[in-house]
């Protein structure tokens, strides 16, 4: 339950309040101003009366009018409100390849830093999907299963880095653990995006025999290549521990990359060669990917102006009686 008023900007005349409180002080002054003696020892026996101490209640209780009536004008509104969503579920796992050539320059910072960003930013897009992360380089592991936490998987993402597995491509292997997390979900599409800039090189898995098996669970494969066409910068250090660059050869086997991809129901080969195009090929993947979503809302609204009508109109009265029969002013 939230609060919430009809007509908001009323409440821009409770600026009235603080003038009347500073009116009624200009007032107090005017009507007692000071008088100077000599002597105080006359006066030391006297003092206010409990009707003359009360005197300021009464200004006291027609601030609390103006303010509570104020607010009863403005509408004060308490909102009970309920949504139920039914979606169509997709589980998607992202498997990456974080193998030493990720951290080529040919993108900036380099192939993996930029791979991460865009992909959290697709993550960031898909606020309904449970989505997993799956790393692979010479060997494979799970990142993260499916959840639909996305700040866990977001977090995981952030912390990847190049050199955590032994190195080389084990395309099979990365994607045989993404089939092994998703394969037995209930979801209404199951998506795996491969992402790589090499040649498998590595593992106990034959890639195309990996995307056949995840033709046979109806897993949709995505595969994407990054990385410039022919040469790119490659950060080496040298004996004395400096870093420098020296351009290495591309190899991406496109071939198999496509054969995989196509292995699948609706699978597709992407390549990217820069970052720009990256961004591009996973907003073509949202797009195809687009969850359906059958949303009911119930709201209800209650006026609540009425306690804050009665109080301000109670506090009226209340001045107005105690000024005809107490203080007679």
């Amino acid at each position: 339950m939230r609060l919430t008023f009809a007509h908001p900007w009323i409440l821009l005349l409770l600026v009235l309040v603080p003038m009347l409180v500073a009116w009624y002080f200009w007032k107090y002054k005017k009507q007692h101003p000071a008088m100077r003696f000599s002597d105080l020892s006359p006066f030391k026996e006297a003092g206010k009366t409990i009707r003359q101490q009360m005197v300021p209640m009464l200004y006291i209780l027609r601030l609390l009018a103006v303010t509570t009536l104020i607010i009863a004008l403005a509408r004060p509104q308490s909102k009970l409100s309920r949504k139920e969503m039914k979606v169509e579920g997709i589980d998607i796992v992202l498997a990456m390849d974080v193998s030493g050539s990720m951290l080529a320059e040919d993108f900036r910072p380099n192939r993996l830093e930029a791979a991460k960003k865009v992909a959290a930013e697709f993550i960031n897009g898909r606020k309904d999907d449970r989505m997993g992360l799956v790393v692979f380089s010479g060997e494979a592991f799970t990142q993260v299963p499916l959840t639909i936490d996305h700040n866990v998987l977001l977090g995981q993402l952030a912390k990847l880095k190049s050199g955590i597995l032994k190195d080389g491509t084990a395309m099979g292997d990365g994607l045989a653990t993404a089939i092994n997390r998703i394969k037995d979900s209930k979801a209404k599409s199951k998506v795996i995006i491969l992402l790589t800039d090499g040649v498998n090189n590595q593992g106990s898995v034959d890639p195309l025999s990996a995307a056949e098996i995840a033709a046979l669970y109806d897993i949709r494969l995505y595969t994407i290549g990054i990385g410039t066409r022919g040469m790119a910068p490659y950060p080496f250090r040298d004996q004395f521990g400096r870093v420098i660059y020296q351009n290495v050869p591309v190899e991406i086997d496109e071939t198999l990359l496509t054969s995989m991809a196509a292995s699948t129901k609706d699978g597709q080969y992407f390549r990217s060669t820069n970052k720009k195009s990256l961004k591009a090929i996973f907003d073509q993947i949202d797009q195809m990917e687009k969850t359906k979503i059958d949303v009911t809302r119930y709201s209800q609204t209650k006026d609540e102006h009425l306690p804050f009508l009665l109080f301000g109109l109670i506090c009226f009265a209340l001045e107005l009686l105690l000024k005809l029969l107490y203080f007679k002013i």
